[in-house]
Protein backbone atom coordinates (compact mmCIF):
# COMPACT_ATOMS: atom_id res chain seq x y z
CA UNK A 1 0.00 0.00 0.00
CA UNK A 2 1.40 3.40 -0.97
CA UNK A 3 0.76 6.68 0.80
CA UNK A 4 -1.13 9.13 -1.40
CA UNK A 5 0.87 11.96 -3.01
CA UNK A 6 4.25 10.25 -2.67
CA UNK A 7 6.68 9.08 -5.32
CA UNK A 8 5.81 5.47 -4.55
CA UNK A 9 2.14 6.24 -5.26
CA UNK A 10 3.09 8.09 -8.48
CA UNK A 11 5.05 5.06 -9.70
CA UNK A 12 2.07 2.79 -9.07
CA UNK A 13 -0.28 5.27 -10.74
CA UNK A 14 1.86 5.52 -13.87
CA UNK A 15 2.07 1.74 -14.13
CA UNK A 16 -1.69 1.34 -13.65
CA UNK A 17 -2.50 4.05 -16.21
CA UNK A 18 -0.29 2.40 -18.80
CA UNK A 19 -2.17 -0.88 -18.26
CA UNK A 20 -5.63 0.75 -18.44
CA UNK A 21 -6.84 0.20 -22.02
CA UNK A 22 -10.03 2.23 -21.41
CA UNK A 23 -7.93 5.27 -20.44
CA UNK A 24 -5.51 4.69 -23.30
CA UNK A 25 -8.37 4.62 -25.81
CA UNK A 26 -10.11 7.69 -24.34
CA UNK A 27 -6.84 9.64 -24.31
CA UNK A 28 -5.42 8.47 -27.65
CA UNK A 29 -5.46 12.01 -29.11
CA UNK A 30 -4.67 13.84 -25.84
CA UNK A 31 -1.50 15.92 -25.69
CA UNK A 32 -0.75 17.70 -22.45
CA UNK A 33 0.85 17.55 -19.06
CA UNK A 34 -0.22 18.65 -15.59
CA UNK A 35 0.82 19.81 -12.20
CA UNK A 36 -1.60 18.51 -9.59
CA UNK A 37 -1.15 20.74 -6.55
CA UNK A 38 -2.14 19.53 -3.10
CA UNK A 39 -2.78 22.68 -1.08
CA UNK A 40 -1.97 23.12 2.60
CA UNK A 41 -4.76 21.98 4.88
CA UNK A 42 -5.82 18.96 6.88
CA UNK A 43 -2.89 16.53 6.99
CA UNK A 44 -0.98 18.52 4.31
CA UNK A 45 1.43 20.85 6.12
CA UNK A 46 3.31 22.04 3.02
CA UNK A 47 2.06 22.16 -0.57
CA UNK A 48 2.87 19.12 -2.69
CA UNK A 49 3.29 19.02 -6.43
CA UNK A 50 2.73 16.05 -8.68
CA UNK A 51 3.79 16.30 -12.31
CA UNK A 52 2.16 13.97 -14.81
CA UNK A 53 2.98 13.77 -18.52
CA UNK A 54 0.18 12.29 -20.62
CA UNK A 55 0.64 11.83 -24.37
CA UNK A 56 -1.59 9.93 -26.80
CA UNK A 57 -2.85 7.42 -24.25
CA UNK A 58 0.52 6.86 -22.59
CA UNK A 59 1.66 8.17 -19.23
CA UNK A 60 5.26 9.16 -19.97
CA UNK A 61 6.03 10.29 -16.45
CA UNK A 62 4.57 10.82 -13.00
CA UNK A 63 6.63 12.33 -10.22
CA UNK A 64 6.47 14.36 -7.07
CA UNK A 65 8.52 17.52 -7.46
CA UNK A 66 9.72 20.19 -5.08
CA UNK A 67 10.88 22.71 -7.69
CA UNK A 68 7.89 23.79 -9.78
CA UNK A 69 10.18 25.50 -12.28
CA UNK A 70 11.35 22.01 -13.29
CA UNK A 71 8.40 21.64 -15.71
CA UNK A 72 6.14 24.04 -17.58
CA UNK A 73 2.93 21.99 -17.89
CA UNK A 74 0.01 22.95 -20.06
CA UNK A 75 -2.39 22.55 -17.12
CA UNK A 76 -2.36 23.08 -13.38
CA UNK A 77 -5.09 21.76 -11.13
CA UNK A 78 -4.97 22.69 -7.46
CA UNK A 79 -7.23 21.69 -4.59
CA UNK A 80 -7.17 20.95 -0.89
CA UNK A 81 -6.34 17.41 0.18
CA UNK A 82 -9.95 16.59 1.09
CA UNK A 83 -11.13 17.51 -2.44
CA UNK A 84 -8.39 15.37 -4.04
CA UNK A 85 -9.40 12.49 -1.77
CA UNK A 86 -13.08 12.86 -2.75
CA UNK A 87 -12.10 12.90 -6.45
CA UNK A 88 -9.82 9.87 -6.14
CA UNK A 89 -12.47 7.88 -4.30
CA UNK A 90 -15.17 8.91 -6.82
CA UNK A 91 -17.21 10.81 -4.28
CA UNK A 92 -16.72 13.89 -6.48
CA UNK A 93 -16.38 14.05 -10.27
CA UNK A 94 -13.14 15.77 -11.29
CA UNK A 95 -14.82 17.91 -13.95
CA UNK A 96 -17.59 18.88 -11.54
CA UNK A 97 -14.94 19.90 -8.99
CA UNK A 98 -13.49 22.32 -11.54
CA UNK A 99 -16.87 23.69 -12.64
CA UNK A 100 -17.97 24.26 -9.02
CA UNK A 101 -14.59 25.81 -8.16
CA UNK A 102 -13.78 23.18 -5.55
CA UNK A 103 -10.57 22.75 -7.53
CA UNK A 104 -8.88 25.38 -9.63
CA UNK A 105 -7.78 24.85 -13.23
CA UNK A 106 -5.15 26.88 -15.00
CA UNK A 107 -5.17 26.05 -18.70
CA UNK A 108 -7.62 25.57 -21.55
CA UNK A 109 -10.96 24.52 -20.03
CA UNK A 110 -12.45 23.79 -23.47
CA UNK A 111 -9.71 21.23 -24.14
CA UNK A 112 -10.30 19.57 -20.77
CA UNK A 113 -14.05 19.36 -21.47
CA UNK A 114 -13.42 17.47 -24.72
CA UNK A 115 -11.70 14.72 -22.74
CA UNK A 116 -14.08 14.07 -19.85
CA UNK A 117 -14.07 10.31 -20.55
CA UNK A 118 -10.27 10.27 -20.28
CA UNK A 119 -10.50 12.30 -17.04
CA UNK A 120 -13.00 9.79 -15.65
CA UNK A 121 -10.63 6.95 -16.51
CA UNK A 122 -7.80 8.76 -14.72
CA UNK A 123 -10.02 8.73 -11.64
CA UNK A 124 -11.09 5.11 -12.17
CA UNK A 125 -7.41 4.20 -12.18
CA UNK A 126 -6.82 5.89 -8.81
CA UNK A 127 -9.47 3.64 -7.30
CA UNK A 128 -7.52 0.55 -8.32
CA UNK A 129 -4.45 1.57 -6.34
CA UNK A 130 -3.90 0.35 -2.79
CA UNK A 131 -3.77 3.83 -1.25
CA UNK A 132 -2.98 4.85 2.29
CA UNK A 133 -4.69 8.15 3.10
CA UNK A 134 -3.17 10.48 5.67
CA UNK A 135 -6.32 11.13 7.64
Amino acid sequence: MAQYATQEWCDLYMEALNKNTAWSEAAKTWEGDFYFIFEVGGPIKEPRYMYIDLWHGVCRGCEMVTDTSEHKPEFIISAPYQIWKRICTKQLDSTQAIITKQSKLTGNMAKIMRYTKAANELTNTTQQLPTEWED
